[in-house]
């Protein structure tokens, strides 16, 4: 299947859906289960519930009733900004840890349906509130930064599904638009590789929940385009579903899962590829 790379990702219908899933696995866990280990090496079941839930806050706080608690520090650099979030991150779990599975799943059903109200009533093209960072953008189209907040709650919910063996989420409709949009992160990553105008590149997303995407050097910048498998490519890196979302979200790094993608032509390039992180980290 061919990527079209010019279109904007269209998410906002799954946002009920997915908190749906998201509801009911947690109300299906056992109380050993929110003490499991998730690939987030720092947060255990409970934590990332915590940290979802802190995002459905924030939401509707910062960017729905536009209501600053605090004001950031001086964000010089892109490290500045991830450090600060990172800060905030840890406060909130760290709080979180006097609140009960049933409290903050309480607090989960309560904040989801306004949360997917305020998604689906922005205008896909309007300027978003926040740019979308890790894709290199320093302004970003609602549609980007929806599509960003998507990957955010399915990642999360998925680091659960794996922690206490429940699948679920990866699936045609709830995977691709995930990876698509990490996706958009592949020219950003690519930025300061040299290589010959009209190198081409493919990525590909295994099993039917995945994909191609293809990669090509222009003049001036790298580009995402609408390729075909007839074309020649200076690389291809074929990583399996179940792999590239832990990859890409920094939860695992290349090294760890080398012998479990399959690398043809020049592997410098193809090493870029899972070098790519789409989240702030």
């Amino acid at each position: 299947m061919n990527t079209t790379t010019t279109q904007p990702i269209l998410v906002q219908h799954l946002f009920k859906p997915l908190d749906i899933a998201l509801l009911s696995l947690l109300e299906s866990l056992t109380p050993q289960d929110w003490d499991k280990q998730t690939v987030a090496k720092q947060w255990k079941v409970k934590d990332v519930a915590a940290h979802l839930l802190d995002g459905n806050i924030r939401l509707l706080s910062l960017q729905r009733d536009r209501y600053v608690g605090e004001t950031p520090p001086a964000i010089n650099s892109y490290q500045d900004l991830v450090d600060w979030l990172n800060d905030l991150n840890a406060d909130w779990v760290k709080a979180a840890k006097r609140i009960s599975p049933g409290v903050m799943l309480m607090l989960l059903k309560l904040t989801s349906d306004a949360c997917c109200a305020y998604y689906e009533s922005l205008n896909l093209y309007d300027e978003a509130v926040f740019a979308v960072s890790w894709a290199g953008e320093d302004k970003s189209l609602n549609w980007m930064h929806i599509a960003r907040e998507y990957t955010e709650r399915w990642h999360h919910q998925q680091q659960i599904r794996e922690a206490v063996g429940k699948e679920g989420i990866i699936t045609k409709a709830f995977y691709y638009p995930f990876i698509d949009t990490f996706f958009r992160g592949l020219p950003h990553t690519f930025s300061k590789v040299v290589a010959n105008v009209g190198t081409n590149i493919r990525v590909v997303i295994t099993s039917d929940v995945g994909g191609n995407w293809y990669l090509r050097k222009q003049q001036n910048e790298w580009e995402l385009y609408d390729g075909s498998d007839d074309e020649n490519f200076a690389a291809t890196v074929s990583i399996p579903p179940q792999i590239a979302w832990k990859l890409f979200s920094k939860s695992i790094r290349p090294a760890d899962i080398i012998n479990e993608v399959e690398i043809s032509g020049d592997s410098a390039l193809a090493t870029q590829v899972l070098n790519m992180v789409a989240v702030m980290a």
